[in-house]
């Protein structure tokens, strides 16, 4: 995907969504992936509604307490982003 002007917005709702998604497969609420993955439930809101953008840190965190590689967070994000 092509990150230009104006198209970070999407970004970041696109890795919301996939996030979403894969916190509710794995039958976690926020604050059960904050607590497991060491970051506060507002962030993990805020990620979630595309408000915020992770870190490389957050990223790593959040697959772990996710039980997925974060290759794999990254390429769905990919996916998701390339949908639009």
């Amino acid at each position: 995907f092509e990150m230009k002007k104006g198209r970070f917005v999407k970004a970041e709702r696109a890795f919301g969504s996939v996030l979403r998604d894969a916190r509710e497969k794995a039958g976690l609420s926020q604050d059960q992936l904050a607590h497991d993955a060491g970051l506060h439930r507002t962030y993990i809101s805020l990620l979630e509604r595309g408000r915020r953008q992770p870190s490389l840190r957050a990223i790593v965190a959040l697959s772990r307490a996710l039980g997925l590689a974060p290759s794999t967070l990254v390429s769905r994000f990919e996916d998701k982003a390339d949908e639009g």
